[in-house]
């Protein structure tokens, strides 16, 4: 099976034209993705970066040295509430080996008791009340306890994820700082 003409002039030329797609190729490559904005940069991580900020409360002086998931809702806890307690819990799980490395913290907004049954469900949770002086520290858009944060184990607030998250985006979010930091 031949791929170039015997005709040496044509050979030539088919030699040219192979060897000027060769080099031209990376170029077409490299302009497809900037055409598809698959451009080396743009972020990989699904929650929001925040500028680190140091967080003091007397909440997070016990959980220091971990990475802190934060939930800020009401002590009576609705099914959203719930759902974020419950996918804070299974990321924890998740972790696998690196389980003690991640701690959960909610922080309530009210002096409404959490309903025991809630208790019992997500054992391990550390519970304290937050005055507005801490709740102002977080941003958000619209409400603070429409989100989950999570607090590195220095004790800065850094990233927020959305509201309704998607919780195999937070793991993998998770297991990349897990991996790549080896405080806490």
């Amino acid at each position: 099976m031949r791929l170039l003409p015997a005709d040496p002039v044509r050979r030539g030329r088919a030699k040219l034209v192979l060897l000027a797609a060769f080099f031209a190729l990376p170029v077409a490559g490299a302009w497809l993705a900037w055409w598809l904005d698959l451009a080396p940069g743009a972020t990989g991580n699904y929650g929001t970066l925040i500028p680190p900020q140091p967080l003091e409360a007397p909440a997070l002086a016990p959980l220091k040295g971990r990475w802190v998931l934060v939930q800020i809702d009401g002590g009576a806890c609705d099914a959203y509430c719930e759902r974020k307690l419950y996918f804070m819990r299974q990321l924890r799980r998740a972790a696998g080996r690196d389980m003690t490395r991640v701690e959960r913290l909610w922080l309530l907004t009210d002096d409404v008791a959490p309903a025991p049954a809630l208790l019992a469900a997500i054992e391990g949770t550390v519970i304290a009340r937050a005055d507005q002086a801490l709740l102002a520290r977080f941003p958000a858009e619209g409400s603070p306890a429409a989100h989950i944060y999570l607090v590195d184990p220095l004790g800065n607030l850094m990233l927020r994820f959305p509201r309704d998250p998607d919780p195999s985006r937070m793991l993998k979010d998770l297991q990349r700082l897990l991996k790549v930091s080896r405080f806490g």
